[in-house]
């Protein structure tokens, strides 16, 4: 089966790490969020994909010029303007040739969910498009979805108001949300305008609820939203502690070929290559980028600092701080929950 993955955002909520790279080549773990993707869609019977493109395109294509991620080849259809999510899949479809049933991804996703056994649902369903459902307890950031035990979509609520959550459930049964993951038939393009924005969630899906050919699968397994600094930040630390199924790296807060001084303190941190971390410095459940320069002293904690960021002598970040590339903090200057260094 071929695979659509939507990569066309622009990670506003990831600035400044996403200012000169598009947030699904941000590292996890040392390596391209997206071969983490490609990596997980390979095991599950996926041999190509389609990358649907528009922030810095050329940054795919250039990491990869050999037309292949990992083991999938790739093939790539690029929005001349923003299309909405529904919008840019039927450019990449009919840009690829798609003529059978095919999956869609947010690109931004990470997942352990068994995508064979979605598609396989979906061959069992006779809908025209079947979503992946994760449990979760407030689904007021995404989606709620609510369906009946045979699988039919009975409602999709994007980013619904507490009380709508509330009075949409039977009592006692957790919210479940769409998790990003669809397979769909070639009708539903059908249904997409091609003359302006269309959002899947909110116009497409409304349309399939309302005719009855919306199915659901729940699957109750490793599921993140990459979207901000905190989930980032989790994205790295949840492979560190083993949390995702086949997801195995070297412990990476002890690798790393630059400089560490045997006075540091690191742990349950990332650190890049070519880094230099002085004496005393503290690094704690962080990512620490390429070439980043901690001076003696220098504490980060929940934080995380993109390539070559520099930060001074005593100078501290907590809170879920972010430095976006080559930014560089003052000696002794103190930041909690911020992007940048203060003026």
């Amino acid at each position: 089966m071929k695979a659509i993955l939507l990569l066309g955002g622009s990670g506003t909520r990831l600035r400044p790490l996403t200012n000169d790279t598009p947030k699904q080549m941000l590292p996890v773990c040392g390596r391209p969020m997206i071969e983490w993707v490609c990596e997980h869609l390979s095991q599950h019977g996926v041999n190509e994909v389609v990358l649907s493109l528009g922030y810095r395109a050329e940054a795919f294509t250039k990491a990869y010029p050999q037309g292949r991620i990992g083991r999938l080849a790739y093939e790539v259809a690029v929005e001349p303007e923003p299309r909405g999510t529904a919008g840019a899949v039927r450019f990449a479809a009919e840009a690829s040739g798609i003529t059978g049933s095919f999956l869609v991804l947010n690109g931004d996703v990470l997942t352990d969910l068994d995508v064979g056994a979605l598609a396989s649902f979906h061959e069992s369903s006779a809908a025209e498009a079947t979503i992946a459902l994760q449990p979760v307890a407030d689904p007021t950031p995404y989606g709620l979805v609510v369906a009946d035990p045979s699988g039919r979509v009975l409602s999709f609520s994007e980013k619904p108001e507490p009380g709508v959550t509330q009075t949409a459930l039977p009592r006692g049964e957790q919210p479940t949300i769409s998790a990003g993951t669809y397979v769909l038939t070639p009708a539903v393009l059908d249904r997409i305008a091609p003359d302006r924005p269309v959002s899947i969630e909110r116009e497409v899906f409304g349309q399939l609820v309302a005719d009855g050919t919306l199915a659901a699968l729940v699957s109750d397994t490793y599921w993140l939203d990459t979207g901000t600094p905190q989930q980032y930040l989790a994205a790295n630390l949840d492979i560190l502690d083993g949390r995702r199924a086949g997801a195995r790296v070297v412990d990476a807060s002890t690798v790393a070929s630059g400089s560490i001084h045997p006075d540091a303190r690191i742990r349950t941190s990332v650190i890049g290559s070519g880094c230099e971390i002085g004496p005393d410095a503290v690094v704690l459940r962080s990512v620490v980028g390429d070439g980043c320069r901690l001076a003696a002293g220098a504490v980060v904690i929940d934080s995380v600092l993109a390539t070559g960021a520099v930060v001074g002598v005593g100078a501290v970040l907590s809170e879920f701080s972010v430095l976006g590339s080559g930014e560089q903090v003052a000696p002794g200057a103190v930041l909690r929950a911020q992007r940048q260094p203060p003026a």
